[in-house]
């Protein structure tokens, strides 16, 4: 089920190896287990954070799908909007790109990602550390599309690459590509720990089980309790791609606020695995908006001292949704959110905690003239930084 703080200090930083270097140790480093992350320790580390990027190319392999599902009809956000993220990325010369799913829409085949997201983003592939989304496993059936599901095919075939006979790479950049994991991994950057998962059980691959208990959903989430149980960094953040906590859907009961959704389960048992070993940080995609919540326990219920913080930064280039509003935001757990311009997250790392700066990129079509003018800063400690 996805279930419906302010700090005002303002977090800045940055802090990059030279291409070079990171590209360097990069390629000696294993994928799909937990690694040291190649950064800068003279300087606080920065995290770019955003999902819901690639619109549709106009190429031969998307001939017959409808024309206003593509880069330049009506109902995406079009690669203006990709440019203008991928430039506010650039300008943040980070440590590591953390990718929140549907990197490449609508199915994300391989030939997509090659004619859209590589034109925009794949300036720094090497910095990219993804998770995929319903848009790179699940079949697209909307709007006159008719595209078949790519269970991952495409996302894997680029961010893993392929050998000389075209067979997927079973390591890689994407964690690895196996019958017994789909691309969850975890890695480190300084005193911060990091772990990417896959949440699109309803698919093929994951035999459409999303009991957490069972099958390779099950092994993923024992295999999360595992590394979090090895890992003893003061600082922990975790992403996938559907949010546990909505901002876009309808207020419920109690401090659920929320919807059911087939990745329900996995998210649920995720977030009570990261409480109970003292997570910071939770980031999703999904909701195509800006927005940061209160720290919530598992049951949603507001908890400021041991809460985790739920990011979702779903405003990479797609078309944008709406924010669940009346006079205020109806999901009482939301502080701050705006689906009014494209923009990513800027999250510094400190050893013992973190900042939080996300700026809009460029204003959607037909947004106010105060879409632009919107910001989110702040800065918290970590939960087992000792302070």
């Amino acid at each position: 089920m996805r279930r419906i703080a302010r700090r005002t200090a303002v977090a800045v930083g940055a802090g990059a190896l030279t291409l070079g270097a990171v590209a360097s140790a990069y390629a000696t480093s294993h994928h799909g287990s937990t690694n040291d992350w190649p950064y800068d320790q003279s300087a606080s580390s920065v995290v770019a954070v955003v999902g819901d990027i690639g619109c549709e190319p106009n190429t031969p392999d998307n001939t017959g799908n409808p024309a206003s599902l593509k880069c330049d009809g009506d109902d995406i956000g079009s690669f203006p909007a990709e440019y203008a993220t991928a430039d506010q990325i650039e300008a943040m010369q980070p440590t590591a790109v953390a990718l929140l799913g549907d990197e490449q829409y609508q199915v994300g085949k391989l030939s997509d990602f090659e004619n859209s997201f590589d034109k925009t983003y794949g300036a720094f592939k090497f910095l990219e550390r993804p998770a995929p989304g319903n848009h790179e496993y699940y079949a697209y059936t909307k709007h006159g599309d008719n595209e078949a599901a790519q269970n991952g095919l495409g996302y894997f075939s680029y961010f893993n690459g392929t050998d000389a006979n075209g067979a997927v790479r079973a390591q890689g950049q994407a964690g690895d590509d196996t019958a017994n994991n789909q691309g969850w991994y975890s890695y480190n950057i300084g005193s911060w720990h990091f772990i990417s998962l896959n949440a699109e059980c309803d698919s093929d691959t994951f035999q459409h089980s999303c009991d957490p208990t069972s099958g390779l959903l099950g092994q993923e989430t024992q295999w999360l309790a595992q590394d979090l149980a090895a890992d003893h960094s003061p600082c922990t953040a975790a992403y996938w791609h559907q949010p546990t906590f909505t901002a876009t859907g309808a207020a419920g009961t109690g401090p659920y606020a929320g919807f059911a959704s087939n990745e329900g389960g996995a998210a649920d048992a995720w977030w009570k695995l990261l409480y109970q070993h003292h997570a910071d940080l939770v980031l999703n995609g999904h909701e195509h908006v800006y927005a940061r919540f209160q720290p919530l326990d598992p049951a949603g219920y507001v908890d400021n001292h041991n809460g985790i913080r739920q990011f979702i930064v779903g405003t990479g280039g797609e078309d944008l949704d709406t924010l669940s509003t009346g006079q205020t935001l109806t999901n009482e757990h939301v502080v701050t959110g705006q689906d009014q311009a494209y923009g990513v997250m800027k999250l510094s790392l400190r050893n013992n905690g973190y900042g939080w700066d996300y700026q809009p990129a460029l204003a959607a079509t037909g947004a106010g003239p105060s879409a632009m003018s919107y910001s989110d800063s702040g800065s918290a400690v970590c939960h087992d930084s000792g302070d």
